[in-house]
């Protein structure tokens, strides 16, 4: 009994890091990461992340660049999000709330959901306004925390799920604009007191965005939408502006998500 337990443990953990490489690989699939990057990103001895990532690329999940040596996402990832699509309508069901805010604030809206410690943007609309922040691009990952969908979802968490985040994403935070844990956190409080997201210092310089999250039925922040504009543009009344009517627009949606919404 012992020997299967252990051999099942074993099976586990080799998923569970696989799924990590996969999600590191994920948050810088536009540059791709180095076996050494991976290495002390994931928390892994350099033998034990080659053996994972060449397990990946047999499956087709990754592929490794022969000139960079970079990895990145490979076409199964894309094969199996196809497949998958056709099951989840999150982003069909918040588009016209996406499109009706770029109308109203004439700026860039985001619309990030929640994956495990980290972020994704899954859509994007661009308002009149004639000078646009493309922070972020459909498919962008990030940590939880980075940008202002990252801080609503986060500051909506208790604080004990807070700090197993923030933990977890230590190593990480420096690749966007050298955050730090303490600074995340400063920045979480000033959020909390605002009663929304504000990311005016840290990501791309020269933009700010305000954010709130959407709640599932359950009170469990899973989504979040932005609204991004050149800082010039986002004045603290205009930035209160656009905190009520984010807010409007979430409590509609979130009736909406509740009603018809699939897994």
């Amino acid at each position: 009994m012992n020997t299967v337990n252990e051999k099942t443990g074993g099976g586990t953990q080799s998923i569970e890091r696989a799924a990590q490489v996969m999600r590191m690989i994920a948050s810088r699939n536009s540059t791709g990461l180095r076996l050494v990057d991976i290495s002390r990103l994931a928390e892994l001895e350099r033998p034990t992340a080659h053996r994972i990532l060449k397990c990946l690329i047999t499956e087709g999940m990754v592929k490794r660049d022969p000139e960079t040596r970079r990895y990145f996402l490979g076409h199964l990832i894309f094969e199996l999000g196809l497949a998958a699509s056709s099951s989840f309508n999150v982003r069909d069901l918040c588009h016209p709330s996406l499109v009706r805010l770029s109308e109203i604030t004439g700026d860039t809206v985001f619309l990030t959901v929640r994956s495990g410690f980290d972020t994704v943007c899954i859509d994007r609309t661009e308002g009149s306004f004639p000078i646009r922040t493309l922070t972020l691009d459909v498919g962008t990952r990030r940590p939880l925390g980075v940008g202002a969908g990252g801080l609503a979802l986060l500051m909506s968490l208790p604080d004990d799920a807070t700090q197993k985040i923030l933990s977890a994403n230590a190593l990480r935070l420096s690749a966007y604009n050298n955050l730090t844990v303490p600074t995340l956190m400063r920045m979480l409080k000033r959020c909390k007191e605002r009663g929304y997201a504000i990311n005016d210092a840290q990501v791309t310089p020269g933009a700010t965005s305000v954010g709130m999250a959407i709640q599932s039925r359950s009170e469990e922040p899973f989504l979040a939408i932005s609204v991004g504009a050149i800082t010039s543009r986002m004045t603290e009344e205009r930035q209160r502006e656009i905190g009520a009517i984010l807010r409007t627009e979430i409590e509609q949606l979130e009736k909406k998500l509740g009603d018809h919404a699939r897994p």
